[in-house]
């Protein structure tokens, strides 16, 4: 925008900091005119911003929260013609689990088509703590242009404000574990990794002796002086060969995503070195297990993509007229086929999956009921209800109750 300021020099290396580690920041000033922006960001943060930038003050660092738990910084720059706004973010201030997600989901409206969306987004944004060496460095920003020793941050109370446009239709795929993965590290450890992929691939859970002895963090090499961090880095890795290996034996990548994504946030959470071992022994059997419960190659390809159709989404239409259509096959055919390789109806193994992830939800998150049926596919709660009594033997209350 071309400001002149005696600090510019320092937003400059603050914004080049910045975004050499992901974390966004832009500026914004009070024109009075409509904000149009291309920034490919989940949310619509700008326009939020712009309003309120007549109600900020000066020399006031500002942190907002919205109801997405989305976390922002923010402050008017000294010696600017207009009022001028630093906003720096969105970032989280811990890691969003997909329980936690569905949660926010629900309080916002959130649909579970949307759902998906929120959860891909919330897996690219940076994690900073209140002591994060980033926001240390915007305050000592503030010190600098404000001439002050210290500073408080200032919690912006807006509890109105909304997000304008929740979800863009562009989103961001990062693969936070690719960087981690060096072709030494591998090639060190090239037959235990091997064996290891070999042993998954085969789902072999009963083997899992043969690989006890080098689950710990002393295998590996140490690449900093941080034992917590080379036990993340290291999980990372195993938990990208342990991927691979149930690829390999078959098992599709939407079923590997959601298991790979869980343990990337159990990894995150890593709070000692020590418990570096028993995570990758459960990672091991994990995986396994998802061999021998999702290997599709004994079932023919239109049967395979029947599968993944549904599992991908079990909010979606899955009529057995609809499947068959969008699969490019007749129903008679797809119906037929279905039932000889799997020995279930389409609409058995429908409601089946449905009602498994059903229960799943009532006993690991206090989603309301309606909201839960809605993520399973079922728009009316009665029926829900009625639905999950007769495959799981009780009522949705009742397992809530036993959870």
């Amino acid at each position: 925008k071309g400001l002149k300021m005696f600090y510019k020099i320092e937003l400059d290396f603050l914004n080049t900091v910045f975004i050499k580690n992901h974390l966004n920041a832009f500026i914004i000033e009070n024109d009075g005119k409509e904000e149009k922006t291309e920034e490919k960001n989940f949310f619509d943060s700008r326009s939020f911003f712009k309003r309120n930038i007549p109600i900020l003050k000066e020399k006031h660092l500002y942190k907002y929260t919205d109801s997405y738990k989305l976390c922002y910084r923010f402050l008017l720059l000294p010696e600017t013609e207009k009022k001028t706004v630093l906003i720096v973010g969105p970032f989280l201030s811990e890691v969003i689990s997909k329980e936690q997600a569905l949660i926010i989901g629900e309080e916002n409206s959130v649909s579970p088509q949307q759902y998906k969306f929120l959860l891909e987004y919330y897996s690219t944004l940076p994690i900073l703590q209140e002591n994060s060496p980033l926001l240390i460095m915007l305050s000592t920003f503030c010190e600098r242009i404000w001439k002050t020793s210290s500073i408080i941050v200032t919690d912006f109370d807006n509890k109105k404000a909304q997000a304008d446009t929740p979800f863009s239709k562009t989103m961001l795929n990062v693969d936070a574990t690719s960087e981690l993965i060096k072709k030494e590290a591998i090639e060190r450890r090239y037959s235990f990794e091997n064996k290891l992929i070999r042993a998954v691939s085969l789902g072999q859970l009963q083997i899992e002796s043969q690989f006890v002895g080098a689950f710990s963090s002393d295998m590996f090499e140490k690449r900093n002086s941080d034992p917590l961090q080379n036990a993340k880095n290291y999980c990372i890795i195993m938990n990208t060969l342990l991927r691979k290996g149930a690829e390999q034996g078959g098992v599709h990548p939407v079923y590997l995503d959601e298991v790979s994504s869980d343990y990337a946030i159990k990894i995150e959470k890593l709070s000692s070195s020590n418990l570096i071992a028993d995570l990758m022994k459960e990672m091991f059997r994990a995986y396994c297990r998802l061999v021998r419960k999702h290997n599709l190659r004994k079932y023919t390809p239109v049967v395979q993509k029947t599968i993944l159709m549904i599992d991908a989404d079990l909010s979606n239409d899955l009529t057995t007229k609809t499947l068959s259509t969008n699969l490019g096959v007749s129903l008679g055919y797809l119906s037929s086929i279905f039932k000889k390789e799997t020995g279930q109806t389409l609409s058995e193994y429908v409601c089946s999956r449905r009602m498994d992830y059903a229960e799943y939800l009532l006993t690991t998150t206090n989603l309301q009921i309606q909201t839960i049926a809605l993520h399973s596919g079922i728009m009316d709660v009665q029926y829900f209800s009625k639905l999950f009594k007769r495959y799981k033997g009780k009522t949705p209350s009742n397992s809530r109750k036993g959870k």
